[in-house]
């Protein structure tokens, strides 16, 4: 359940702002009161989670003022004004200066409950959005989520990190579901440009007109976009739905930038024709420039025992989420997973990870039976080579102490217990699939 968000009340009546905090708390809100603006500032911060509700006329500094600090602080932060007869006008000002909105005594508390809650909702949207955009700024963060410890995720992470320090245009390729996107903001947040802006659009989202508009301008929303990520990073997803004409206009900007470019551009491959690549789709003086340098994720069949330790960390996510259990995998649903062709690549295991947890909860249902539905969903299923039974049987393995290991939060004594090892049998299959004691403790 989402935690109640705050509504700071302030208010130099103590009877009102008192009837206020009742109200909204028996409407499940999390109220804190103020007897004047000055004591409320001491305490409501840029990142304040919740909503200010603060009367316009109050002695010392008067609700107007309050309102200027407030927005001088965090302009997204919503603040409701509450206005006596006769104040609208004043009311009317403070909405041009950013006040969410405003209630005229005497207010109908039902008004009041319904103000609040889409108050708290926009600021639990920007709130998500701001943390979002920090930790896609934060190269030690998001190289985090590129979970796996297969060769060719190594391979990735270096990738990453040695592409991230030029100021070459990048191309990233790769089968749909895995993760493209992720890696254009990895390669922006370890770089030089990750102070900058990041700015991201897709190609195959807009008329050639619209895409034209909003990449070059004129445009009625502000500055077009190539001139929005100068200095910075300017993403381009769904390169292969660039027409000509915009692939030559892209390319003259390209070249007018000269070495180093002002505007780094990562440019994402999302769908082609299997018989066809990138340099078939696009001029070859446009993929000359973008593809300098060249990424191209693999596909999750590739990625070995990674399926398994991203469908366990999944599911135990997604029970958490919805308070149950994960479910356990036995050693012919490890292989199954395994095994799979998975043409959805990641996007696909973290949807059979979500039904799997939902399946455990009603006790019913199999591994076997989603990853067949979704076979069958998806048409004529990529094929993948079968691997020798002891691959299959490390892979389990290894599943089985990493996560015995985890729920018992390192305790070789525990592990050792629940899985019948001696101590030297546990360190050496530690040892042998790299599992550290410290990454559990």
């Amino acid at each position: 359940m989402a935690r109640a968000m705050k509504v700071a009340i302030v208010d130099d009546e103590a009877d009102m702002r008192q009837s206020i905090s009742q109200w909204l708390a028996l409407s499940g809100f999390d109220t804190e009161t103020y007897g004047s603006a000055e004591e409320a500032l001491a305490a409501i911060g840029p990142d304040f989670a919740g909503a200010v509700v603060s009367d316009i006329r109050m002695p010392g500094m008067d609700g107007m003022a309050f309102l200027k600090r407030l927005m001088g602080m965090d302009s997204s932060l919503p603040v409701i004004m509450i206005t006596g007869h006769g104040d609208v006008p004043m009311a009317v000002e403070a909405m041009r200066l950013g006040a969410f909105d405003f209630l005229e005594k005497p207010f109908n508390p039902d008004r009041m409950t319904d103000l609040a809650k889409r108050a708290t909702q926009s600021r639990r949207m920007t709130l998500d959005n701001r943390a979002l955009r920090k930790e896609l700024s934060d190269g030690t963060t998001i190289m985090k989520k590129l979970i796996g410890s297969s060769p060719v995720m190594e391979r990735l992470r270096e990738d990453i990190l040695d592409l991230g320090q030029a100021d070459s245009h990048v191309l990233i390729d790769g089968e749909t579901g895995t993760g493209k996107t992720l890696v254009a903001h990895a390669l922006h947040a370890v770089g030089p440009r990750a102070s900058k802006k990041f700015v991201t659009v897709s190609c195959a989202a807009w008329s050639e007109d619209q895409l034209a508009a909003k990449l070059f301008g004129p445009t009625e929303d502000g500055v077009p976009l190539i001139e929005e990520a100068r200095g910075g990073t300017l993403c381009l997803e769904d390169i292969e739905a660039l027409s000509h004409a915009l692939q030559s206009r892209l390319l003259t900007v390209i070249n007018e930038q000269g070495t180093p470019p002002e505007t780094r551009i990562i440019a994402i491959c999302n769908e082609h024709a299997p018989d066809k690549t990138l340099e078939d789709i696009l001029r070859p003086d446009l993929f000359y420039r973008l593809g300098a340098m060249t990424i191209v994720l693999p596909p999750l069949r590739a990625r070995g025992e990674d399926i398994l330790s991203l469908f366990t960390r999944l599911s135990e996510q997604f029970a958490e989420e919805y308070g149950c259990d994960a479910p356990g995998l036995t050693a012919q649903e490890a292989a199954q997973l395994l095994q799979a062709p998975w043409p959805g690549n990641v996007r696909q295991l973290v949807n059979i990870a979500e039904r799997a947890v939902l399946q455990n909860r009603r006790g019913s249902g199999s591994i076997a039976s989603l990853l067949m539905a979704d076979n069958e969903a998806s048409g004529p299923a990529l094929t993948t080579e079968g691997k020798p039974l002891k691959e299959y049987v490390d892979a389990f393995e290894r599943m089985l102490i990493d996560n015995t290991m985890r729920r018992h939060k390192g305790s070789i004594v525990a592990v050792m217990e629940e899985l019948c090892l001696p101590r030297r049998t546990l360190n050496e299959k530690m040892a042998k699939y790299g599992l550290q004691r410290s990454d559990y403790t």
